[in-house]
This record gives C-alpha cells, structure tokens and sequence, in this order.
C-alpha cells in the first residue's frame, strides 16, 4: 500500500523538478545576448573596430591581447546574425577562438577557446584581486581538486567600473608596490602610449590615469624594476593596484631603464633624483655610504672644503638649503664637524634636489630643497641590513606589523673612533676623543583603501673634544606624523605635522675658575595641508597650506662649579610664525607644450617678549644712535613680512629625445644662520627676521636644454641660471656674533647675485656607467651702506666666501660581473677666496698689519680621487644573510688639498700656513650584511 501510494508521488516530483528545470533553462537563455541579433557592414577594419561596434550595439564585451589580432582585416556584411554566427565568418582562417560566457563576455584567445564553464566556486577572487585558474591546461572540473594557482597579471584583463561614465571618459588610480617587500615604488612612470598619458608615482606609490573609456594598456617603468603593463577595460573610476618585481640584473650586463626619458619629458628642471642604489656606489671617507657627500658631486652643489657637508647650491649659502628628512627640517644634518653626514644609508629610499623651479609646496629657503625619503619597511616578511666600518657600525630592522598593512623599519648607527686616536702618532690627536650615535624609526600603515598613516623618528647625538679642554655636544631630534587620506581618484590630500630640535652645547671644565658652559637651542614645530587634483589630462593641480612656529634660546653663557668666576649671561629668547598658502597647476597646452604655474603667498610674524632697541632714521646702527628701546609682551606682533613667491616653468619637446625648458622663482626665506665660520660648525645660531633684521629674497631664472641619445641610454644636458638676492645677510668687520645682544650692530643686509652654466653627460646603462659634470658659476657680494663700517671694498661686488668658478666632477662604474665591480670619483674645483694680509706698517709705535680687499684671493685649486671595489657574496636565494666587501681608498694620491690658509706673527714676521683636512690616502674596508 505504501509502496503503490509513493510511486505517484515520485513521479509529481520528479515531474515538477523537470519543469522548473525547463522554465529555469528558458529563462536563462532569455536573459542570453545570444539571442541577440547582429546587422552591420564592416570594410577592412581592424579587430578593435569590430569589436568596438558590436559593443556599441550589444551588452557583449571583448576581451583579447592586440598582438593576437593585429594581422586581422574584417570586410564583411551581415543581416540579423547571432554573434557566434559573425565570430565563426571572422574566425573561419586564421587558428583564433572564442568563447563567450554567462556575463556576456567575448574572450579571443589562439589556438585553444578559453573554457568558460567551471564551478562559480572557482572564481572566488585571491587577495591580490586576481582570479583563480586551472592549472595546465587540466579539465577544469578536475582543477576544484588541484591547489589554486594565481594567473599571471600581464595575461588577464581587468574591468574597472560598471556602467559607462556619460562624460566618455575615466580615472584609474592606485598604488605600484613591490612585489617581494610591499614597500611603494616611487617615481615609476605610469603611461599610456595611445592617447599619449602618463604620470609619476609619489613619495606613496600613488598614481592616476584619467583616460577615454574602452580597452588600454598601462604601461609601467621605472628604475631597478621589470617592466610591465596592465591591460584594462576601462568603463567608468576605478581603483587598479600593481605589484611590480625588482629587476634582477643577468649577468655582465647592467640595465637601468626606468624613466629613461624623464630629464627630457619631465616637467621639472634643476631636479636631481639619487635612489640608494646609485648613492652606495660613490667611494667616500672611511668606507661609510653618505648620501651628502654623493649629493655634492651634482652639477651646481659645491662645498668650502674637504671634510664639510655643508652645501653651497648655485652660489648660495649653507643656510639658504632646506633639508628635510620625511618633511620634518634638519637643522645641521652632519657628524663629527661634517665628517659624516646624519643620515643612516639603511634606511633611506633616496633624495630628490630641487636648484630650481621650485615647487609652490615647498618655501623657507633661498637655493635649494633636499627632500630625504626613508623606506617604509618590508611589509611581506622580517629582515634586517647592517655593516662595519673602521670607525662606524649600524644595524637596521624591518619587518611586517600587519601583513600587507602595516610596517616597521628601525636603525641604529654608531662611532667608535676613539679607539683610532688613541693609535695615531701626534699627541693632539691621542688627547682627543669623538664620537656619535643617531637612532631612526618609521611605521606605516594603511588603515583602509582611504585612509593611511605615517610616523617618523629622528635622534642623533655628537660629542667631541679636539686636543683642548673644550667639550663640544649637539644634538638633533625630529618626528613627523602623515595622514593620506583619497577622496576619489583624482583627489587626495596630505596632512603633516613636524617637530624638530637642534641644541648644542659647549663645556670648558680643565680650569675650575674658567668652567663655563655655552649653550643654544632652537624648536620648530610645523603643520602642512597638501591636495592633489587630477582635474584632466592636461591638467594637475596642487594646492594647501602652511604654518611654522619658531622658538629660539640664542645663547647662555653660565658657571660650572662652585670655583667659577665665570658671570651668566643670557639673550633673549626670539619666536615668530610663517604661514603660507600655494597652488599650481601643470598644464599640457599640446603634445609638446606644457606649462606650470603657481603662486605661494608667504607670512612671517616676529613676536613677542623682547626689548627692541629702535635706532636712528638714516645713522648706522650702533650704541650711539639708539634713540629709544620699545617692550613687547609675549606674543605681541614686532614686525611683519610678507609677499609672492612666484613660479613658472615651460618646456617644448624639439623631438622625442630632446627638449628645452625655462623656468623663474621667487623664494622668501625668514630665519638665517649667523656663522663666523665659512663651513657648517657648532656653534652657527639661527637668528629669526626682526624689526632690524629683514627676510631675504630671491629671484632666479633658468634655461635648459636636454638630449638623449642612443635609445636613451645617454642623457646630455646643459643649463645656465642667474639669480638676484637681497637682504641676504654679511658682517662688518671684526663682527662679534656669539652672545651679542644687539647682533643687528654686526649684521648688514647685503645684495647678491650668482651665475652659471652647468654641463653633464650620464650614461645608465652597460657595464661601464656614471656621469661627467663641468659647472662655471660665480656668486659675488655688494655691501654698500650709510656708514663707512658698513661700506666693503668701496660699495662693489667682491666673491662671496662660496666663490668657486670652475668644478669638474667625474663619477665612474664598472661591473666585472655581478660579484665584482669598481667605482672612481674624481674632483677638481677652483679654490675658495680668502682675505690675506698685504702689509705691514706702525701707527706710534704699534705694529699694525694691512689687509687686501675682502676676499681678493683664493686659496691653492683642489682636486681628489678615490677608487673603490666592491665584491659581493655569492647570489644564492636561500642564505642566512647576504654580504659584501668594499675596499677602497680616499685621496688616492694623497694631495694635501688646502681647506684654508691662517697666518701668525713670529719673531716680527707674518708667516703663512696651509690646513689639509686629509693630507694623505686614506684605506677602508666596509663588510655589510642583509639577511
């Protein structure tokens, strides 16, 4: 009975199952575009405009690579036709395929049709965003069983956005990070040949491409990595993220391709970019990597001397640089009186040096800006990287916080010279001592596809004493925190906040009476808002805004210990705020044209608490002509600055490998470094703008021409500048600048001017590269005040102290194979002026010494070479570390290049003596590790 009641029943279900199963067919294959039917003529038309106007007619989508059907040439006519029918005529010769999926896409491929029907299951997307496919070629049900693999990035088409954007085009954005380590790749050129679009990645690895809608493919270059490209189908905004891998040189061979053009096609000039990789192969002193001193072996950046890292930029002072380290400013960025720069070479990703067109984002200095970049930190996998050296260890570590999220990386570096002093033969050298340490840490994370975090820490710490009783210390300290935050693809912003301290002190403790301590201090804390606005192609737009809050201690001077005699003096202390707000915008007027305007509006208040003295209208300043002093409460506005800061630049591509650009700049700059001295030492002040003390100013102009030869493996370039300064800052003679509470009696505003022209030739590629510079500059000086003390060499331009005419700079490499390379450095400049005594002759019966016209002499010319030899280990991939070997010597002929000439009075006669910083060749070995 039962059996006999459920047979029916079976039978309604299985019945029913069969219909719904037929509905559902029929549904589906309603809702295919199969059904749709095709009407067009086509005449010799490429496989693009075939597809482009069955698209245009249908929901199909296609999806192909171009070399597969470039040789296709369609004429055909076709009258209410399914599309397989049309693909089947297109495809009749010819060994192409099609397939055509339930999302009504078309995928061509050759020689076998793509399988179209694995389980959805399958298709669930990686992490990486791309999706899952059969391995070999199996079955593809078979490949549910088999682990997934990822599909290779080149060979897949990426479809961003949904419905077409009305306007016909669109914007792609995102980050090009490292494969192996997640860090962002900077400065990669992100492009598309047709339309001709491109940009450049940023300090973050972020681009975006604002393109006509339909199929493109994004190329993607830059410097040590593969080359690659995307292919998208580009509907409407859309995010697009690429992992690029490290370029993993063949052996005797080296390639560097990344922006190989950007010195002609590039925006900017007087823009000098160094990645680590370059800085590391310059030999320098004692074997250590300084990026400073491979800065100043540009075209255009000189030093006064030997064993300085102070720069002087197109005839510009050291102070006139803005340095910055992650956008937080560095106030002395050097070690041991400049033996060594402040910068741990571990952790920085490189430098960009701006000597003109500024842009409108940076200001606050007259010459130069240094942008210093550090690494964000592995973000795959924990390593680390160190070296020893004859007088300095460091020692860095890296690694993932959060995988893929957030990353570390923190160093540390320090000196152990005393033990080498204690070794050499001269007895002021085995009483001295010296030594320092920095300390560096950077975390990154990214909070969400928006949003991202940036922290910074900088420490560096000197101490020394030079064969005297005299103890000096200073000390740095800088933190930066960024927020990026993306609005949509073409908007972002940038919000930074900064600190940074720069103390010293100085000791004199051998006699009890005598102890004394001598100390300065200065703080600057900082806030930037910057935006950036992909309006179009032809347009990019940046703009925001800044302040700066200045607090300086100009000096103490108190007693150490009960017996000192030593009396406390103290000056006042000075503060003042800088604001300012810019916006430029980069316009592409042609295919060969472009243009960059912008305007940055700069604010400086001096403030309060202070006595002023207010002197004379008309009289030199002196104690004589104070005709009354005015009180200012804390915060109380003294005086104010402000103004334009105008820039401009403009180039035109001749041809593909060759262009000329023109640029102008004004530059205002509101705090400036008092020194008796012509390098960078400790005991320079930074003295703020006052109501005696005005800012300076600074207009220069440029122009340039650039060529690439050989498929842009050489570049060639040629540029000459003029700039106009005024209200830069010089001293009367016989100037007292520490502890003087009137400083502004010793100052005068002067006027300069600088001049040059700079050649360079860079080869980058092949087993023999580097680059030749030759740079003619001059920087003269006018002091032509109201008063005879105010007036030098009679009211005309003389040299400034960085007057250095003629500078040839040769830097070379040559790669044996991939364990063996040399590198040489070869440099000759014109002396720097000097003031000489001429004469002498009595007043009564004084001895009294003639000196000549200020800096109407120079010193002997300098010229050094160094050579280098790098090995490195073995390439094995799977080592507990990584190390090389470099050996070199510095000074390898030993010349006794002269840093200044002093003269002393012995037995009635004036004699003179030269001072060499390094007098003979100096050997080092460095062994550095990375694992």
């Amino acid at each position: 009975m039962n059996s006999n009641d459920s047979n029916p029943l079976r039978a309604l279900l299985r019945l029913g199952l069969w219909l719904w199963l037929l509905g559902s067919a029929q549904l589906v294959w309603a809702q295919q575009p199969t059904n749709t039917l095709i009407s067009a003529r086509f005449a010799n038309a490429s496989f693009e405009q075939f597809a482009q106007q069955i698209e245009s007619q249908t929901k199909y989508r296609f999806h192909f690579e171009p070399l597969t059907v470039d040789s296709l040439c369609i004429n055909l006519t076709v009258e209410q036709q399914p599309l397989p029918a049309v693909l089947d005529a297109v495809f009749k010769q010819g060994g192409l395929r099609y397939a055509i999926d339930e999302q009504s896409r078309v995928y061509i491929t050759s020689g076998q049709a793509l399988q179209t029907g694995l389980a959805p299951m399958f298709f669930q997307p990686l992490t990486d965003g791309s999706v899952a496919t059969a391995p070999g070629g199996d079955d593809p049900l078979d490949a549910l069983n088999k682990p997934r693999t990822k599909r290779n990035a080149e060979g897949r088409v990426y479809d961003i956005g949904q419905t077409p954007n009305p306007s016909g085009k669109a914007t792609v954005a995102g980050h090009v990070r490292d494969a192996n380590t997640g860090e962002p790749a900077v400065g990669v050129s992100v492009y598309v040949e047709s339309p001709s679009v491109g940009a450049s990645t940023d300090q973050f690895g972020y681009y975006s491409l604002t393109l006509p809608l339909g199929r493109h493919a994004i190329m993607v270059r830059g410097i040590g990595i593969k080359n690659t490209r995307r292919v998208v189908v580009l509907r409407n905004d859309g995010k697009l993220e690429i992992d690029v891998e490290e370029d993993v040189t063949p052996l005797k061979e080296v390639v560097i391709e990344g922006e190989k053009d950007r010195n002609v096609s590039g925006m900017q000039m007087g823009l000098e970019k160094l990645d680590i990789k370059t800085i590391k192969q310059v030999p320098t002193a004692f074997g250590e990597t300084d990026i400073l001193r491979v800065v100043l072996t540009l075209p255009g950046v000189k030093s006064v001397g030997e064993g300085s890292t102070g720069m002087n930029v197109r005839g510009g002072s050291t102070d006139q640089n803005l340095i910055l380290f992650n956008d937080a400013t560095v106030y002395n960025p050097s070690h041991l009186f400049g033996f060594f720069s402040a910068f741990n070479p571990d952790v920085l990703k490189g430098v960009e040096l701006y000597k003109s067109a500024i842009p409108a984002k940076y200001g606050g200095r007259l010459s130069s800006v240094l942008d210093i970049a550090t690494r964000e930190g592995n973000r795959k996998k924990l390593g680390g990287a160190g070296g020893i050296g004859p007088l300095t260890s460091r020692l860095m570590l890296e690694g993932p916080i959060l995988q893929d999220k957030a990353s570390f990386i923190i160093s540390g570096r320090s000196s152990y010279s005393d033990w080498l002093l204690q070794r050499l033969p001269n007895k002021s050298f085995r009483e001295s001592s010296a030594s320092f340490y920095d300390l560096n840490a950077h975390l990154s994370y990214d909070i969400n596809d928006k949003n991202s975090v940036y922290l910074t820490g900088y420490l560096s710490r000197d101490k020394f004493r030079l064969a005297a009783d005299t103890t000096y210390r200073y000390l740095n300290q800088n933190a930066s925190l960024k927020w990026k935050h993306i609005y949509n693809n073409r908007l972002y912003s940038v919000a930074t906040t900064a600190f940074s301290h720069y103390e010293y002190d100085i000791r004199s403790e051998k006699n009890p009476v005598n102890s004394s301590e001598l100390r300065y201090s200065l703080n600057q804390t900082s806030a930037q808002l910057d935006f950036s606005y992909y309006l179009n192609p032809k347009h990019t737009i940046e703009f925001g805004g800044s302040a700066i809050h200045y607090q300086v201690a100009p000096g103490s001077l108190r007693p150490l210990g009960a017996e000192s005699l030593v009396k406390t003096d103290v000056l006042s202390r000075e503060q003042g705020l800088e604001s300012a707000l810019y916006v430029s915008d980069r316009i592409d007027v042609t295919p060969r044209l472009a243009v960059s305007l912008g305007l940055r509006y700069s604010f400086y208040h001096a403030l309060g608490p202070k006595d002023v003295p207010r002197y004379a209208a008309g009289a030199p300043r002196n104690e004589g002509t104070i005709v009354d002093t005015v009180r200012y409460k804390p915060g109380q506005v003294m005086a104010t600055y402000h103004g334009p800061e105008y820039r401009a630049s403009v180039k035109y591509a001749l041809t593909d490998n060759s262009s000329v650009k023109a640029s102008y700049n004004r530059t205002r700059q509101y705090i400036n470094m008092l020194t008796n001295t012509a390098s960078v030492s400790p005991t320079d002040i930074w003295k703020l703008s006052d109501v005696n003390l005005r800012p300076q100013v600074g207009d220069q102009v440029a122009l340039g021409y650039y060529r690439n030869f050989k498929n842009n493996t050489i570049e060639a370039s040629v540029e000459t500048y003029y700039k106009w300064l005024r209200d830069v800052v010089d001293y009367k003679s016989g100037a007292s600048l520490i502890l003087n509470h009137n400083i502004e009696q010793d100052v005068i505003n002067a006027q300069g001017k600088a001049y040059g022209v700079e050649v360079m030739l860079r080869k980058l590629t092949g087993k023999i590269n580097g680059w030749v510079s030759y740079t003619y500059s001059r920087s003269l000086v006018r002091v032509n005040g109201i008063a005879p003390s105010e007036i030098i060499n009679g009211g005309q331009y003389y040299p400034s102290n960085f007057d250095k005419p003629h500078d040839v700079m040769m830097i070379g490499n040559y790669r044996f194979s991939r364990r063996f390379s040399t590198s040489l450095n070869f440099n000759y400049s014109t002396g720097r002026p000097i003031t000489l005594p001429i004469a002498k002759y009595y007043v009564g019966n004084a001895l009294r010494v003639l000196y000549s016209d200020r800096n109407a002499y120079r010193i002997p010319d300098y010229y050094r070479l160094d050579l280098a030899l790098n090995i490195e280990g073995n390439h094995k991939v799977k080592k507990l570390a990584h190390s090389s070997w470099t050996v070199g010597v510095y000074n390898l002929t030993g010349r006794k290049n002269p840093y200044s000439v002093y003269f002393k009075s012995e037995n009635g006669k004036i004699n003179g003596y030269q001072l060499s910083i390094f007098g003979q060749p100096i050997p080092t070995v460095t062994y550095n590790f990375r694992f």
